[in-house]
């Protein structure tokens, strides 16, 4: 099994590109079970995740390829659809529930297994399985899979009980081959779903209100195929905002998506880094001691979720006390523990964790639980004393396309073994 190998202390310095979003190349390749003929994908990110999509996509009778390295291309070429997502598959990543919809749109009936991935806390599908049953589908659950009969998927007026980024794309894309109109209310607003929406609006849906929190869908009656470049990756950049901000170094990071970090931006010059707009992205630079702050997770325009494990890193080194406030999962703590290994400073209490700043932290082996915890430890292991392992890499490297490399570009002394 991998393992990364750190020898911290190392100021980063240099350009540091940003690939293609994950969040939003999962549910874009999916939604190619919708079209009619063939589609190509730019900007598609290397990830374990995205070679399970094509992989899901290929037993559903949709074959997936990279067919191109240099612009990261995806053809998905027409086939004969077929309409069970078996577990094998599922059960490695919960965006996989996503072919649900589409399916049932494509041919009347869907059988996926529940779906798997980190273990950061409860995401349920009923919000999912109630909206499509509102839309003239008999749902039952099966032996651990999620089966799904209707005639043909009819629009619906579909509230929300809460933002949920997996619903909102799920039933965007169950909707635009529906019959009639469809109104989704209490969406969530994030980035990756304007992609979503954008993709499909390119292939003849009529979609509206991306990006807001009411989202209006006529059905059509087909979708063609076309080319389409994902967004780039607003985790993975703000990622690397902040390991540069945690070495005291000074980063170029390249196709950064400036706007939609900005909750991101704003908490990290809270802390005292700068910042310097230009036309190949963003300028990273921390000229002091890093300074403790607030922070609360929220859906989006707020602070989001997958970039709390990394700046509680960054309050790791900051002077003062910071705490951070946990609103979206319930689980979302479990790198405190290796974090404290290294030498922080972190009490937890529920939802909330308060960090007081240290002088140093020091490396030690320490080992991943999630994705976004994994990076928050690769992080800290840039700053700490000595030579940090992490442990359980598979983690990162479903959301992470050579972190490794790109890192020890930009001066960080990182290996993989």
């Amino acid at each position: 099994m991998d393992e990364l190998l750190i020898e911290g202390g190392m100021p980063l310095c240099g350009d540091i590109e940003v690939s293609g979003s994950k969040n939003a190349a999962l549910p874009i390749l999916f939604s190619s079970i919708l079209l009619d003929t063939p589609v190509t994908f730019h900007n598609v990110p290397r990830l374990r995740d995205i070679a399970t999509t094509n992989a899901m996509l290929g037993l559903l009778g949709r074959p997936a390829r990279f067919t191109d390295d240099e612009n990261h291309s995806v053809r998905v070429e027409n086939g004969v659809l077929t309409e069970e997502a078996p577990y094998d598959l599922v059960k490695t990543m919960r965006a996989s529930v996503l072919v649900l919809g589409p399916l049932l749109s494509r041919l009347g009936v869907a059988k996926v297994a529940l779906p798997g991935g980190c273990a950061i806390g409860a995401r349920p599908v009923e919000q999912h399985t109630r909206a499509l049953e509102k839309m003239g589908a008999r749902m039952e659950l099966d032996s651990g899979y999620i089966i799904g009969r209707c005639k043909r998927l009819r629009g619906a007026d579909i509230a929300f009980d809460f933002p949920t980024v997996g619903g909102t794309e799920h039933l965007i894309m169950a909707a635009v081959l529906a019959d009639g109109e469809s109104v989704l209310r209490n969406c969530a607003r994030e980035p990756e779903i304007t992609d979503l929406a954008n993709f499909l609006n390119s292939c003849g849906a009529k979609i509206s209100g991306q990006g807001t929190d009411t989202i209006h869908i006529q059905g059509v009656s087909s979708l063609r195929g076309t080319e389409y470049s994902i967004m780039p990756d607003r985790v993975e950049a703000g990622t690397f905002l902040a390991a540069a901000a945690i070495t005291g170094g000074r980063c170029n990071i390249i196709n950064c998506p400036v706007e939609d970090l900005s909750a991101v931006i704003t908490k990290m010059e809270e802390m005292g880094a700068g910042f310097t707009e230009h036309t190949r992205g963003i300028t990273v630079f921390c000229r002091e001691t890093l300074r403790g702050v607030d922070m609360t997770t929220s859906p989006y325009p707020g602070f989001p979720t997958d970039m709390q494990a990394q700046l509680m890193s960054l309050m790791s080194l900051a002077r003062g006390s910071s705490t951070v406030e946990e609103t979206i999962f319930e689980n979302r703590f479990m790198h405190v523990p290796e974090l404290t290994r290294m030498g922080a400073d972190i009490r937890l209490s529920g939802s909330r964790a308060v960090i007081r700043g240290v002088e140093n932290l020091v490396a030690a082996p320490v080992m991943a639980s999630d994705l976004r915890a994994s990076a928050s430890l690769v992080l800290a292991g840039l700053a700490a004393k000595g030579q940090t392992r992490v442990q359980r890499i598979y983690h990162l490297d479903r959301g992470y396309e050579h972190i490794e490399r790109k890192l020890e570009k930009a001066g960080a002394r990182i290996r993989r073994i």
